[in-house]
């Protein structure tokens, strides 16, 4: 089983566990969700890491939709809202948070991205998630854990963000990175936003390559030479997707890679829908 550094971001399923047992366990949150899926919480009814409480993307980890071209389809959500839900799970400042969804930890990413911005301290993702956790044979549950009553408070832009304006200089003076599968990138196809392609200047590298078939992270220097190949370095890169949730994987790629990077919250949904905005329709930067 796979052991992480301390200050990695992913916990393994063995390092969790022992926390759980622990004096001082973490705040447990189930992120599970898919994009135009059946609702996550269906899962985690079916049966969740004991303790756990379910976070919903949609309506906990992103405001309301803005209009087109303002904001995308996942925009950050309201510190207030976002605060208080978190405190209702009973995350607090001084006690660790481990996040899991199904098995890829694409959803669970945005929880994580959200809860360091916000000035959380102590947060990971559980490497594999809810499948690794059955796969080790560790009981899981149908009880739903009491309201919790935590203290934490955001304080967010902890972590570094770029609004449209800005991704349009990241692509053309530094490294802007598309997280999206490649056939949205070259716009074969795009099943959900206004437009097809990318922004000029992205690099394509889709998510799905951050994680191996068990949906674990590849190791750090695979990540590392991964990303370095793309031309990321120590100035830092910037990441969109479709709405902000896979980027935020990316950003958790890059960081169990040791490289800084930006997210571009609104992503493709809010710079497609901007009809001012230019599009690049090739398998190439553009």
């Amino acid at each position: 089983m796979t052991t992480h550094h301390d200050d990695s971001p992913l916990v393994s399923v063995t390092d969790l566990r022992a926390a759980l047992d622990s004096a001082h366990p973490p705040v447990l949150l189930d992120v599970r969700w898919q994009l135009g899926g059946p609702p996550g919480i269906h899962d985690y009814s079916a049966g969740h890491l004991p303790g756990a409480h379910f976070v919903s993307l949609d309506t906990d980890l992103a405001a309301p939709a803005g209009p087109p071209g303002r904001g995308g389809r996942h925009p950050l959500p309201d510190p207030e809202a976002f605060g208080a839900a978190l405190r209702g799970f009973g995350v607090s400042a001084d006690r660790p948070v481990v996040l899991y969804d199904g098995a890829t930890s694409l959803a669970a990413a945005r929880a994580w991205w959200l809860l360091r911005w916000a000035g959380h301290p102590d947060v990971r993702v559980l490497d594999g998630g809810f499948a690794a956790w059955q796969e080790a044979g560790l009981p899981v549950t149908t009880e739903v854990p009491p309201a919790g009553e935590g203290d934490f408070k955001p304080v967010p832009g902890q972590l570094p963000t770029v609004d449209a304006d800005g991704a349009a200089v990241w692509a053309r003076e530094g490294l802007l990175l598309d997280a999206r599968a490649g056939e949205r990138y070259r716009g074969e196809t795009e099943p959900i936003d206004p437009r097809a392609g990318h922004i000029p200047g992205a690099v394509s590298a889709p998510t799905t390559e951050n994680v191996g078939p068990d949906g674990r992270f590849l190791a750090p220097a695979e990540l590392a030479a991964r990303f370095r190949a793309l031309g990321a370095g120590e100035r830092g890169t910037a990441v969109y997707c479709g709405s902000g949730v896979t980027a935020a994987h990316q950003i958790l790629a890059l960081a169990v890679a040791g490289l800084p990077a930006t997210l571009y919250p609104g992503s493709w949904s809010e710079w497609s829908g901007d009809e001012t905005r230019p599009v690049a329709v090739t398998d190439q930067p553009g």
